[in-house]
């Protein structure tokens, strides 16, 4: 046959360390129909710093595949909340095979098409809280690349009709499809009039939506006769793919006719019939293929005899089961992004008759409400069993209704179909299903009645039970609870919804407490946090008393903001904010760093006249607010303005050092027992701060920060500044001069110097 080769790619990506299905990385892919195989090539890289990243460590990275919705992944093996329905996936781990670089592919013989959804992510880490900017962080880059294969032309068979094929020997099989409309029960596929070297050395092989596998349906022409293989329950609105296939080993040339008979379930007894003018008439798509028979390995020509179609007519015996009931349909009403309620015509309370089922139909739009929750809610009006022990079995199943029999309602499942099954008695009133990132397309509830007796449930005789139901798209399971938070998430033009847990809780909803923070845990770190900002009352009593009032107020500032902003900063229930998140972390910042600023700034003792008129304090007020808002956690837009200040002190101190010809400060105390300690617990406090801290251990390393920090202050304060009083008259020489007064006390920088004279040096 004709293949056409596509090919599609996306834009490498940044991976996280999973926490929470919010840190994964999602990839929306777009398969044909016809695909006959998929392979993803999957690359991944180091980069550290901007350069390959050779030294960085070899880290696991997962991957998962998906049709039709985003995966539901638990990599951590947590409690799912109650009544969710969790779909499968594939997935796939892979391995370096290079130091920087490697590749694992992906194939997929004969995908589904439509929407395929790969996620990935690294491996949970430590939680260590790491300085932004402090060193070259190891990045690992996911780019997935799709190439798809498919057939064109692949002959389409009309329902009661015959197609002649012969398949030459070096031929092995033929492809056909068939569309099945909606309120189709049965989909029956028949081999005539086979001829070969062996008899019928002919496989047979149904599949719905994608070229047939392996082990697909299949049927062995030599050992059934007639040749027939039938497929109940089809998938309404779909194509049905059928491929004859012959025997390996076969000589010679084997000529069949298939044909296709579709049984209408609102008519059990008639099939559809054998000649339809327009495609209109079945609902079938405009994207047919050629008429006729396509060998997979020889294309014939369009003038070929042994394409010839004529109809027929198949008798279709009625058997139980076929028939179907009207489905009603939902009113879909949008209120926001995953927010969709499906009102049902003359409802919620529904009429679930006794000798037939209740069918209604859901329809999720493609790639817009497979991000959210689908969420399933029956409640049985207890009031309309009349006594009678009824229980009301619901099925709902994706692309066709399931009403066929009595145990199919029970069990939810047949041979080739299962559903998600919901139960409703005297006992248990209320059920409910949630079914996160629900394939898109028509989802199908069937109600059925069922009375329970000693040889199990039958059908219950006059009495109609009453239900009430209730549909609707959510974008999180219970918005998360009160310990998650809801977050709508974007990859490219696709959005979902995720739940990102905190205080400890896990699970896809927030709902396992195996690793939660109990209450006095909370409340014992928040009380940590805010209590220890009580460490700057003491530096703020150093400042007022030393005069430094400029400096208490930025202490007290800083105090008041970081006090509060832990308070609001909790992960748990134990949060008290005054003001907006936002807000309060701004003052927080910019009151740490200006502390910082103004100490440095009066350690440098600066002339008067500069420091009166608050230039610096301003100018740093002004950079500090300026690097907060460029980037709040950025490691040298904090750091620059706080090394700016340092080099002032340098310069001031240096200056005097030079001016005086001996060390500044001058006295050995001053060193030992304030600016040498106070140097040491700064820099304890920076080295808790950017090593030691992760997420386990936040509470308490953070509140010894405040400690350091704060006490650290209280010894790097300067001392008040002296003024030179004098104690008498000085004597003035006659004559031209001038005189140089010196405060002795200011200029050895004592804490608190003793109640003496003070000794003024004059020189003219």
């Amino acid at each position: 046959g004709l293949f056409v080769t596509d090919y599609f790619t996306r834009t490498p990506r940044k991976l996280s360390p999973f926490r929470s299905f919010a840190s994964i990385e999602l990839f929306h892919f777009h398969i044909p129909e016809d695909t006959v195989i998929a392979v993803w090539n999957l690359i991944t890289f180091k980069e550290q710093g901007g350069t390959f990243g050779d030294q960085c460590p070899d880290r696991s990275i997962t991957v998962y595949f998906r049709s039709g919705a985003p995966s539901v992944i638990n990599p951590l093996h947590t409690h799912f909340p109650r009544d969710t329905a969790v779909p499968g996936s594939f997935a796939l781990t892979l391995t370096w095979t290079l130091p920087n670089r490697t590749t694992g592919v992906f194939n997929v013989t004969s995908p589904l098409p439509g929407d395929w959804f790969l996620a990935a992510h690294l491996p949970k880490d430590e939680g260590k809280i790491s300085v932004k900017g402090l060193y070259e962080e190891c990045q690992y880059l996911f780019q997935p690349q799709l190439i798809v294969q498919r057939l064109v032309n692949i002959a389409v068979l009309y329902p009661g009709h015959v197609t002649e094929q012969s398949m030459a020997p070096h031929n092995r099989s033929c492809l056909y499809k068939v569309f099945v409309p909606s309120y189709t029960s049965r989909v029956l596929v028949e081999v005539l009039r086979c001829r070969g070297a062996e008899g019928c050395p002919l496989w047979l092989r149904v599949r719905a939506k994608a070229p047939p596998l392996h082990n697909s349906t299949a049927l062995d022409c030599r050992e059934h006769t007639p040749c027939q293989l039938a497929q109940d329950l089809p998938f309404w609105q779909h194509w049905y793919y059928v491929l004859v296939e012959k025997h390996p080993g076969v000589p010679g040339t084997v000529s069949f006719q298939v044909t296709v008979q579709l049984t209408d379930c609102s008519r059990p007894s008639l099939a559809r019939p054998p000649f339809l003018p327009s495609s209109a008439s079945m609902n079938m798509p405009h994207s047919f293929g050629s008429v006729g028979g396509l060998g997979l390995g020889d294309s014939p020509p369009p003038t070929s005899p042994n394409s010839t179609k004529h109809p027929v007519s198949i008798p279709v015996a009625p058997s139980t089961g076929e028939r179907c009931w009207p489905v009603r349909p939902t009113l879909r009403n949008e209120l926001d992004t995953f927010s969709v309620h499906f009102y049902i015509f003359f409802g919620p309370n529904v009429s679930v008759p006794p000798d037939r089922p209740a069918v209604f139909v859901i329809n999720l739009l493609p790639v817009l409400d497979s991000g959210g929750v689908l969420n399933l809610e029956l409640r049985l009006n207890v009031s309309s069993l009349c006594g009678e022990n009824v229980t009301v079995f619901g099925c709902l199943n994706h692309e066709v209704p399931l009403t066929s029999g009595d145990n199919a309602s029970v069990t939810c499942e047949t041979e080739s179909l299962a559903g998600f099954l919901l139960s409703v008695n005297a006992t248990a009133s209320l059920s409910r299903l949630r079914i996160p990132y629900p394939q898109t397309g028509s989802w199908y509830l069937s109600l059925r009645s069922l009375c329970a007796t000693e040889h199990g449930f039958e059908p219950c005789t006059n009495v109609t039970a009453e239900v009430y139901l209730r549909a609707y798209l959510s974008p999180c399971i219970n918005d998360c609870g009160i310990y998650g938070q809801c977050k709508l998430l974007r990859t490219n033009n696709y959005l979902y919804a995720a739940c990102e847990c905190k205080a400890g809780w896990n699970g896809w909803g927030c709902t396992d407490n195996a690793e939660a923070f109990s209450y006095g845990f909370q409340l014992l770190s928040t009380l940590l946090l805010c209590l220890s900002n009580v460490m700057f009352v003491p530096p703020v009593a150093i400042a007022v008393r030393s005069h430094y009032l400029m400096e208490a107020a930025v202490y007290i500032f800083t105090m008041f903001f970081s006090t509060f902003y832990h308070a609001c900063d909790q992960p748990g229930i134990v949060v008290f904010c005054i003001m907006d998140y936002d807000v309060l972390q701004f003052c927080d910042f910019l009151g740490s760093l200006m502390s910082v600023w103004v100490t440095v700034i009066a350690m440098a003792r600066l002339q008067p006249v500069v420091k009166q008129a608050s230039v610096l304090y301003l100018l740093g007020a002004m950079l500090l607010a300026m690097a907060l808002q460029m980037d709040r956690h950025g490691l040298w837009n904090l750091l620059g303005p706080s090394l700016f200040a340092l080099g002032i002190m340098a310069v001031a101190w240096t200056a005097r050092t030079i001016r005086r010809r001996h060390c500044y400060p001058p006295t050995w105390k001053r060193w030992v027992f304030y600016l040498c300690p106070g140097a040491l617990i700064a820099a304890a406090a920076v080295l808790l701060y950017a090593f030691v801290e992760t997420e386990e251990n936040y509470f308490y390393i953070h509140s010894i920060w405040h400690l350091l920090i704060a006490g650290s202050v209280g010894f790097l304060l300067p001392p008040r500044a002296k003024t030179s009083r004098r104690l008498g008259p000085l004597p003035r020489r006659k004559g031209c001069g001038y005189q140089l007064c010196v405060n002795e006390q200011e200029e050895l920088g004592l804490v608190d110097p003793a109640v003496a004279s003070i000794n003024s040096i004059c020189t003219s």
